[in-house]
């Protein structure tokens, strides 16, 4: 299985671990990723890690579609590959890329939610026509068309074929979690990167990637598919393990509870899905009454240890084979760099000794 190293986003200050993702680099890691919110980009820091990297894949987990139209997407895309030293068949970058959620496409880009699925389903097909530049690109979809004649346009909008000569294998991974949009993601992307994925719900998902896959006429040999979790080495000790689980919680009281409307986000229908509907209600009832230690509390160990590879190493390399067994290509790490080096030497990969 495939590793990767996840960096996120930035909080106030932007401080990129250069030395993190060398060493994972050295140690056989096949990807590095960046997100977005509402501060940092995703893409910039990739061209910086370009730099002082030469093999590693440089992903974004996730660009926010309402950030960028497709167009602008496929460009920063395509520029980021050539500076990386992508070739064609085998390009340096992955363009992962979701939807958010309708507070912030709504009200960080101003844009309006829509249709997401049509979105999604147009914006991925435009990106790839751009760079394919068989023809000047014009899109005829439900939610996003080429040239623009919508309210405001003046009617003379061009069909364009881009100037730069572009990679047009560069992969798309969608990041998704329901039915109809994880069915698309195996219909129309290369790779998904799956919202709460976990050995133990690995199940759900299975019928409809296949679903997706049979419609385009694809195999599971054609699609990646990249979880992530969070690896934290602690002593042997029940102690231990439990403080480290509540370093942890914060994190999905603040996601489950508060990073989303009431009436729609994506990481509480997550923790229902995965079987704990009445904490995350719990949770998020606690958490929009700035009672946020509470809703902290209120987050289930059994929740977070199924998300996690914790405790001491004996008990990580067990876990670890789980996370083998259930259906991905890849798993995304975060964590120390002790950690990172240790979770290489769970997948067996060409490792520095680790203590």
């Amino acid at each position: 299985m495939k590793l990767g190293l996840m960096l996120g986003y930035s909080g106030a200050g932007l401080a990129l671990p250069i030395k993190k993702v060398q060493l994972a680099e050295r140690l056989g890691y096949d990807s590095v990723w960046t997100a977005e919110a509402y501060g940092s980009d995703a893409i910039t820091p990739l061209a910086f890690i370009a730099a002082h990297t030469e093999r590693i894949r440089l992903g974004t987990a996730v660009i926010q579609l309402a950030g960028r139209t497709p167009a602008n997407a496929a460009m920063a895309m395509a520029t980021l590959d050539q500076l990386a030293g992508g070739t064609r068949g085998h390009s340096r970058v992955i363009c992962g890329i979701g939807v958010s959620g309708p507070q912030i496409v709504e009200g960080w880009y101003g844009q309006p939610w829509g249709r997401p699925y049509y979105r999604l389903k147009d914006y991925v097909a435009i990106m790839k026509k751009i760079w394919a530049r068989e023809e000047p690109v014009t899109h005829d979809g439900k939610e996003i068309r080429l040239p623009f004649e919508g309210e405001g346009a003046m009617g003379v909008g061009k069909p364009l074929k881009s100037i730069l000569h572009m990679n047009p294998d560069i992969p798309i991974w969608l990041g998704t979690g329901m039915a109809s949009t994880v069915r698309l993601t195996a219909e129309i992307a290369d790779g998904w990167l799956p919202l709460g994925y976990v050995p133990e719900s690995a199940h759900l998902y299975q019928d409809w990637i296949d679903e997706g896959l049979a419609k385009a006429g694809k195999s599971r040999a054609d699609f990646e598919a990249q979880a992530g979790t969070q690896v934290m080495i602690t002593e042997d000790s029940s102690d231990a393990v439990q403080a480290a689980l509540n370093r942890l919680k914060p994190n999905v009281a603040l996601y489950v509870g508060g990073m989303g409307h009431r009436n729609k986000n994506f990481h509480k229908e997550m923790m229902v899905r995965r079987g704990f509907g009445e904490a995350a209600e719990r949770i998020q009832e606690l958490y929009l009454a700035k009672r946020k230690d509470e809703a902290t509390a209120a987050v289930p160990d059994e929740f977070v240890d199924q998300g996690a590879l914790v405790g001491p190493k004996a008990r990580i390399r067990q876990r670890f084979r789980a996370w083998e067994d259930a259906g991905l290509t890849g798993l995304t790490i975060g964590g120390d760099e002790a950690a990172i080096a240790f979770a290489a030497e769970c997948a067996r990969l060409n490792t520095e000794p680790s203590a």
